[in-house]
């Protein structure tokens, strides 16, 4: 029965003049994540709407699930479109449409909008028609203007719309409307939920990861590529930089006491990490850490982390969540099960056994000035011999 949606939103209303350009960029989200989609897709928006239409043949099903990744989405309603044929067509047509898709007793309400005010009846006279015809087809029906549990939308536009079915989607704003930011991604659960939770802001994201052969093994390096895909269904197209760390580890190993291992490793990950979101023109980092959760993302450990980053800031997402809720939201966006694969990353194999959990930043300079013979060379080499893999599974 349907071959169109009617794409709803939230915070896009608010954006005043530039609502247009928001809703253009929501546009230009939809039509890039349904060339995935079997079938042939006409997106459009007409005042305060935008609409997807399908083809004969397009996968209803894969277009539904589609729609429900793509932030800037708060409801996806499948819609029935009618040509202006006068009310008693549009009467009939409603009341086959309400016994198709909700037969049985319920309780109703109708809600008729009308754009186009030459159309001969006004909104109330159109709900209590419509009504009316309702109840004298289905005796099981019964009127709730309050609480009811299904309400048959009317709008008359150019078109005729007609909708009573609501499925959720994504909310946020539109990937790319929020500028550019780069995740660093491991291969654990928390950096992939953070990179979902900032791409729903609408930032675009590129990602980091810090692979340490053979310490780690090439299924580690899969495995984060595959997270980056998964957060790529949402955030799009992801350019993941792989920074081969095993040198700079093993140097820090070597040079620095033991106990601060952890906080002198994510240090130089983190300055890595800024100089290349500086080299593509990012505007911040973003990492997976919440307070207390480990002993690096202690607060004195966080200050001593965020000392190195010199020009962007640090976004934290998930700074004030439990490991549960992390849990809970990497379950939600599939990520979970690819997370928890026992593959380790550089930041496992290198932990203390007993990590300094109060660090100072005076101290922690002092030893890394063990390192300043070599390096800044090794971070060099790092840094211009990556590699860079495109990621986009939308």
């Amino acid at each position: 029965m349907f071959s169109e949606f009617l794409i709803k939103y939230a915070e896009i209303a608010i954006k005043g003049k530039n609502r247009p350009l928001f809703e253009e960029a929501l546009v230009k989200q939809i039509r890039r994540v349904l060339k995935r989609v079997d079938g042939s897709f006409h997106v459009y928006r007409t005042q305060g709407r935008v609409h997807v239409r399908g083809e004969d043949g397009f996968d209803y099903n894969g277009c539904m699930e589609a729609l429900q990744r793509i932030f800037g989405i708060t409801a996806i309603c499948p819609v029935l479109t009618l040509e202006d044929e006068g009310f008693e067509a549009l009467k009939d047509r409603l009341v086959a449409y309400a016994g198709e898709i909700h037969p049985g007793e319920l309780s109703f309400k109708v809600h008729a909008r009308r754009a186009r005010k030459n159309y001969p009846l006004e909104s109330m006279e159109i709900n209590a028609k419509i009504g009316e015809a309702l109840l004298h087809a289905y005796p099981g029906y019964h009127v709730d203007v309050h609480e009811p549990e299904v309400t048959f939308n009317i709008e008359i536009r150019e078109k005729i719309y007609v909708y009573s079915l609501s499925f959720p989607g994504a909310g946020g704003m539109p990937v790319g409307t929020g500028g550019k930011a780069m995740l660093l991604l491991s291969g654990g659960i928390d950096s992939p939920v953070a990179g979902y939770m900032i791409a729903k802001r609408g930032v675009s994201l590129n990602a980091v990861y810090f692979h340490a052969p053979p310490y780690t093994s090439e299924r580690a390096r899969k495995k984060v590529e595959d997270l980056a895909g998964i957060v790529s269904r949402y955030a799009g197209e992801i350019f993941l930089h792989v920074v081969n760390f095993t040198e700079i580890q093993k140097y820090i190993y070597e040079k620095c006491p033991h106990d601060e291992l952890t906080i002198i490793m994510r240090r130089y990950m983190m300055r890595i990490a800024e100089r290349i979101a500086l080299e593509q023109d990012m505007l911040a980092l973003v990492t997976g850490e919440s307070i207390g959760q480990v002993a690096s993302q202690t607060m004195q450990s966080l200050k001593v982390t965020n000392e190195v980053c010199e020009e962007l800031p640090v976004f934290r997402p998930l700074i004030g969540f439990d490991k549960q809720d992390i849990v809970e939201l990497s379950k939600e966006i599939g990520a979970f099960e690819t997370s928890i694969l026992p593959y380790e990353d550089c930041c496992t194999i290198w932990v203390a056994k007993h990590p300094v959990t109060k660090p100072s930043a005076k101290v922690i300079r002092r030893h890394e000035e063990f390192l300043k013979e070599d390096i800044d060379e090794m971070v060099r080499r790092a840094v211009e011999e990556r590699d860079v893999v495109k990621i986009d599974r939308a």
